[in-house]
């Protein structure tokens, strides 16, 4: 089904929660529970004032946007997992469990791989060079017009995907609380840009970590509760296996199949590539540890961290399962999509005690904060290092920071209008997701083009960039066209179908979740796609094009790239290949500038790293900002490194 879920293909008008009754949970948000919130809210403002205050005396744009590279690899980590791990997985992870079964739990497997190629791949190249933004890479790979149009393209992506993060966690508590919905989204982005625009990235880390705790406690409570009232988690796992709902290895290679093992397992590497190894938001996060080392060891530190997040995720949606086959649900409840449903459950379990369904809306709270100050501060630096500075090179330190503390508040109210936008989006989880396949795509396959083929230049990068785009685009509009044509919903546990949305009353967007009603055939099947393929099928397009198009315009004889950049899988391979066929090679030019003399001796940088590739040395890296391409002194390598 793939971009089907993120587009509903119906009118938001259409589908949505009845305006009946608000249902018997509203009743018990008490005050302590609006206390819990308010209290999060307040202490992710003191700990952005506490750094604000405390970093007055280093009044830099490093200082801001990258704490002054001074972070240890766990708060890196647990900011890192924060990042990503929004209301939006939060909501969302559950509800797919309970609608579809355990078989989402396989995307764990994806975790692994695409962790370690981020942690010895990408951040190595990003940490050696000494830069601020992602996106300065893709100048010293290529040119700045690619530059330019990868700043814009990751502009274009984290603006929609801020507005999905900050309405989620809003349209919750309005549907169990009826607090006012723009009320609580004015209340999040408000506290989220205060803190973000003035204690910058090293403020944004620590309140990661306190709402990572926060989001922990959370999620764990609703296990904790809800395993007791339906009789412990041995009965949970056997009534969800009795009902289909522990799902086995499906080894199905279809990439047209919404979930199979290979789906998640290899499609998410994609993904996981897309959010972890080259998304600017966690790339400053690297580039914000003390070493290289404690970013690696941060990228590690994610991985059973995340495997432990979802694993709750899954517990939740299991236990939902098995709570709502005993207690069949109420008529108004029946109606809303499965994404609330968590909500509703959690305030029928919790609502008898004060204090804990307000820290589970505070859970959702958290991981909203987490995600959207992220995204306001990694805008703020693409916009200052890639869009300003390189036009106004002379402009001042104290000026450039203030300059970046004025953007996050500018993205922050665009933030609040995205929110609005959110609303008309389909499903939480698969929306956001299928915004990172969209986007996130083509931005991984023009960070492999320059890091993996140094046969790529810049003509062949920015037509492989739009080519993935456009194809993207092309399967994201044909599936929400194709969507509106046949939608059949699931019942519900209980036996309890839902009621036809065509005569339903509406006040607040909701989805419910599609199943094509036929095998489609033709384009129609082409856009069924997984979206878990999505980032796969885009990136793999902008590679393809971008070698084609390169190899078409000559390759990088004349312009060879800055070693620097380069990752040399390819030159290994190329090297075990004949020389005669190494010759008619398009980067053999680049090939021969990696050759050197064999009587280097590594020697330590006068920084104290060291860095080399093979048995020679990598001269040392020039201060932030100044990089410069000179391609005869940039690295020296063995011939029999490559």
């Amino acid at each position: 089904m793939g971009i089907r879920e993120f587009y509903s293909g119906v009118s938001p008008s259409t589908i949505a929660l009845p305006t009946a009754t608000p249902p018997t949970p509203q009743s018990h948000f008490t005050l302590v529970d609006y206390g819990v919130c308010v209290l999060l809210l307040v202490l992710s403002l003191a700990i952005g004032l506490f750094y604000a205050r405390r970093g007055r005396s280093q009044n830099t744009v490093r200082h801001f946007l990258l704490a002054n590279r001074s972070m240890g690899s766990l708060p890196v980590a647990l900011s890192l997992l924060a990042t990503f791990q929004s209301a939006v997985a939060v909501l969302g992870v559950p509800g797919e469990i309970y609608r579809s079964g355990t078989e989402y739990w396989f995307l764990g497997c994806s975790y692994f791989l695409g962790l370690l190629v981020s942690a010895h791949i990408f951040l190595p190249i990003f940490y050696r060079l000494n830069i601020s933004s992602a996106y300065e890479y893709l100048e010293l790979r290529f040119t700045k017009v690619v530059r330019l149009c990868g700043t814009l393209t990751f502009i274009f992506q984290m603006v929609i995907y801020m507005g999905v993060v900050l309405y989620a966690p809003a349209l919750a508590l309005n549907a169990v609380t009826g607090f006012d919905l723009w009320g609580s989204v004015l209340a999040l982005g408000i506290v989220c840009t205060v803190y973000t625009s003035l204690g910058g990235l090293k403020a944004v880390i620590w309140t990661d970590v306190f709402q990572t705790v926060v989001m922990f406690l959370g999620q764990l409570a609703v296990v904790i509760v809800g395993a007791t009232k339906v009789g412990g988690l041995g009965r949970v796992w056997d009534v969800a296996s009795q009902h289909g709902r522990i799902s086995g290895i499906d080894l199905n290679p279809d990439p047209f199949v919404r979930h199979t093992f290979w789906t998640l397992a290899v499609g998410g590497i994609f993904m996981m590539l897309s959010l972890y190894g080259v998304n600017q938001a966690q790339v400053q996060r690297y580039l914000s540890s003390r070493t290289e080392k404690a970013a690696i060891l941060s990228c590690y530190a994610v991985f059973p961290c995340q495997q432990v997040v979802l694993c709750i995720g899954c517990l939740i949606g299991l236990i939902m399962f098995v709570y709502y086959l005993d207690h069949p649900l109420a008529p108004e409840q029946a109606q809303v999509s499965s994404d609330q449903m968590v909500l509703y459950f959690v305030m029928d379990i919790l609502g008898e005690i004060p204090g804990l369904p307000g820290l589970f809306v505070a859970c959702l709270f958290s991981g909203s904060l987490s995600t959207i100050s992220s995204a306001f501060n990694s805008l703020a630096t693409v916009t200052i290092e890639d869009l300003i500075r390189p036009h106004f090179p002379e402009i001042s330190e104290k000026r450039a920071t203030l300059i970046s503390k004025v953007l996050a508040v500018i993205y922050g109210l665009i933030c609040l209008g995205m929110a609005y936008l959110s609303s008309l989006m389909g499903p939480v989880l698969q929306a956001a997701i299928s915004i990172f396949g969209m986007v996130g795509g083509p931005l991984l396959g023009l960070f492999c083009l320059g890091f993996f083929f140094p046969c790529a230049n810049s003509t062949g990068a920015v037509v492989g960039l739009l080519v993935g785009l456009i194809m993207a685009f092309w399967i994201g509009i044909g599936s929400m066209l194709s969507s509106m044509t046949s939608r059949i919903v699931l019942p519900l546990p209980n036996g309890t179908g839902f009621p036809s949305y065509r005569n339903a009353t509406v006040t607040t967007v909701t989805t419910l979740m599609p199943s094509p009603v036929s095998k489609p055939t033709g384009l129609q099947r082409f856009y069924n796609l997984s979206y878990l393929w999505y980032s796969a099928h885009s990136s793999t397009t902008v590679i393809v094009v971008g070698l084609l198009v390169s190899f078409l315009t000559g390759g990088t004889r004349d312009q060879p790239p800055d070693p620097r950049t380069i990752y040399p899988v390819l030159p290994r391979l190329f090297a075990l290949l004949p020389v005669s066929c190494r010759n008619h090679l398009p980067c053999q030019g680049y090939s021969q500038d990696l050759s050197c003399k064999t009587d280097k001796i590594p020697k330590k940088m006068s920084n104290g790293m060291m860095t080399g590739c093979g048995e020679e040395e990598v001269v040392a890296v020039p201060e932030q900002g100044h990089i410069q391409g000179d391609h005869g002194h940039a690295f020296i390598l063995h011939e029999t490194s490559l």
